[in-house]
């Protein structure tokens, strides 16, 4: 879930061409559930092989991962470890929902309604342990390092490019600032269009910058992370009942610090252990990014020996050439 901050925080628009070289570290889990739930035929029904094997998540990494390779992007997966025990209620939360659209799916599968069917499809959206294993085999495959986060995969992430070990983060995620990533990519992805309820809408990768934030907020780190419990995240889901964004910036400016707010707000959850968990989130500090060649051989044996996918199509994109940069789309000086 994270937090919904879209509305309040500023972002800025890139071009690809900007992108080129830097490092980007991806969540894992924020990218593969929206292959899970965008790669499906039009009754809903996911990418599987003649086994009945789920193969969306492997088509979406395999085609994003080296289009933006073909950008110059040097990629890291960073993949999500045990959650604090606080996240436990979300997590039962989302499984409620998976069973209410289920049995939604199955309704509209009766009714032959096939819109309604890719609706509730995408919202039973799961990732087992297999999916997960096979997807880093391919990411290893691909070339491209991956992390294991202790815990959180944004706490990770976060780290990582606030060392200066990766230049952003990609996630559509906003529990990410509250982790002190200095750099938050939204919408890495080559597609510019996306589909909503209204149509499809073009778009760009973005760029969420952590100071651009807290400066048009006027608000300092901890007050950020205040201001997410109070409007709800992932380990107290309902935040203060009646408090948004803009009321949520009004009370900390009233009272500054986070032990007077809470004094001040009427509350049932423990601040303190929330605020704890941004704070001091267990991650790993010692790792090596290494880049390696493409291993055209154990992609096609775990992709078309097993998987079945059409070798003619996945030797197509793996022989993509990296392109060339256009002479005078760099912007490194600003973006640096």
């Amino acid at each position: 879930m994270g937090i919904k901050l879209g509305k309040i925080i500023p972002k800025s628009e890139l071009d690809f061409d900007q992108l080129r070289g830097k490092k980007i570290a991806v969540d894992f889990s924020n990218a593969v559930y929206q292959f899970l739930s965008s790669i499906r035929q039009r009754d809903g029904t996911p990418l599987t092989d003649s086994k009945g094997n789920i193969t969306s998540h492997l088509m979406g990494i395999l085609t994003r991962s080296t289009n933006l390779m073909e950008k110059g992007i040097k990629l890291v997966y960073v993949f999500d470890g045990q959650p604090p025990g606080l996240k436990l209620e979300e997590k039962q939360r989302r499984e409620q929902r998976k069973l209410k659209a289920q049995e939604k799916y199955e309704l509209a599968l009766e009714k032959e309604d096939t819109e309604s069917m890719l609706k509730y499809a995408k919202q039973t959206t799961r990732l087992d342990q297999q999916m997960v294993k096979e997807s880093k085999e391919l990411i290893k495959a691909l070339g491209i390092p991956i992390i294991q986060s202790p815990c959180e995969a944004d706490a990770q992430g976060s780290y990582m490019c606030e060392k200066g070990d990766v230049w952003a983060f990609a996630s559509s995620d906003h529990d990410c600032l509250l982790y002190a990533c200095p750099r938050i990519l939204p919408n890495l992805t080559l597609s510019q269009k996306r589909k909503t309820f209204g149509g499809y809408v073009y778009t760009k990768p973005e760029l969420i910058s952590l100071k651009d934030v807290l400066n048009k907020l006027n608000l300092n780190h901890d007050q950020l992370i205040t201001l997410a419990i109070l409007i709800g995240t992932d380990y107290n889901v309902q935040g203060i009942p009646g408090i948004g964004p803009k009321k949520a910036i009004k009370i900390i400016q009233e009272y500054q610090t986070p032990e007077k707010v809470f004094m001040n707000v009427e509350h049932n959850f423990d601040w303190k252990k929330i605020f704890n968990i941004f704070k001091n989130m267990k991650i790993k500090k010692s790792y090596k990014l290494e880049w390696k060649p493409l291993d055209p051989e154990k992609i096609l044996k775990l992709l078309v020996e097993k998987h079945e996918f059409s070798k003619d199509r996945v030797l197509s994109i793996l022989n993509k050439k990296p392109e060339k940069p256009k002479k005078n789309a760099s912007l490194d000086n600003w973006i640096k």
